[in-house]
């Protein structure tokens, strides 16, 4: 039996989010403005079947595929986001499930750290895959299961506020979003992200 893990509809993606995904996948990249599905199921293998039957049955573009032993992430695209929400009822069919038979966004940590050091911003730096973060910023880092939603709360800061985009992490045991900007900007992606997380409905861990 495959298991729903993550399953988020992005309406809009945002100009750095399509430029963190070209930056840190290998499949057919995004664009501003694009709408976007993230999946992740368990077991991993799976989700290449998933992949197939997606890419045979509707249109459109396969972003980035991870495939571990444990869990599996699909991100596709379109500029239609109707052709996005067909390809999300594929895979529900293919599963035999429904949308709300996901798994429940569950924030395992949050963090926000006032005028970063830069010492710390150096070692934000190093791990990042995406805009680097300066010294005196306001740095919030979330942690989420699963973590196929990770990209969907980066998303949804991003709409909300002007802030950063260090780094985003859609796969492995949990998710996590690093954000960078003035602690204004911060608190609003904050709230954004934990907000729109809060309000995908699904079955409890």
């Amino acid at each position: 039996m495959v298991d729903l893990r993550a399953f988020a509809f992005i309406d809009q993606l945002q100009r750095q989010m399509v430029s963190y995904i070209g930056s840190a996948s290998r499949g057919y990249y995004p664009v501003t403005g694009q709408a976007a599905l993230f999946l992740e199921i368990a077991p991993g293998m799976e989700i290449n079947t998933i992949t197939d039957a997606v890419m045979k049955k509707s249109n459109v573009r396969p972003g980035a595929l991870v495939v571990e032993r444990s869990f599996g992430m699909l991100e596709v695209h379109a500029d239609d986001p109707a052709d996005v929400q067909e390809a999300g009822q594929v895979i529900l069919d293919f599963l035999g499930c429904r949308e709300n038979d996901r798994l429940k966004p569950k924030i395992l940590s949050t963090e926000t750290i006032e005028r970063l050091n830069p010492y710390m911003s150096q070692i934000v730096n190093r791990f990042r895959a995406a805009s680097m973060s300066l010294s005196d910023d306001t740095l919030y880092v979330l942690e989420v299961v699963p973590a196929g939603y990770a990209g969907y709360a980066a998303n949804e800061a991003e709409k909300a506020a002007d802030i950063t985009i260090n780094h985003v992490s859609v796969y492995g045991a949990s998710g996590r979003v690093y954000l960078a900007g003035t602690t204004s900007d911060i608190q609003a992606a904050k709230y954004a992200a934990e907000t729109a997380l809060g309000s995908l409905d699904g079955r409890e861990h």
